[in-house]
């Protein structure tokens, strides 16, 4: 998947992946390691996911979000910042750990 690549060469700091459901497009994005990939159809996990887990890409289901609520989503998670906390910086040094296990086996 191309835009999960950018996203994870930093060639983009964040990317919106759109197919029918969302579903795929979110299966494939999360193949890419350094890609936090996630399925979102409301505006609490849209911000939420940013904030709490550094989600860098949203994915949406085109026959399932309508137009305004796609817009909405997009503003909503371009507009959220990671918070840094150390509990969750805790979180993806283990997500971290994980790919890195994967990619070695």
């Amino acid at each position: 998947m191309p835009l999960a690549r950018a996203v994870a060469r930093g060639e983009v700091d964040r990317g919106v992946a759109i197919c029918g459901s969302g579903v795929g497009a979110c299966i494939a994005a999360n193949k890419v390691p350094g890609v936090r990939a996630c399925l979102i159809h409301e505006c609490f996990s849209a911000h939420q996911g940013v904030e709490d887990d550094d989600m860098n890409v949203i994915c949406l289901g085109g026959h399932v979000v309508g137009n305004a609520v796609a817009w909405e989503l997009v503003r909503t998670f371009l507009q959220a910042r990671f918070s840094g906390a150390e509990r969750h910086r805790r979180r993806l040094a283990k997500v971290a750990s994980l790919e890195r296990r994967e990619a070695e086996s």
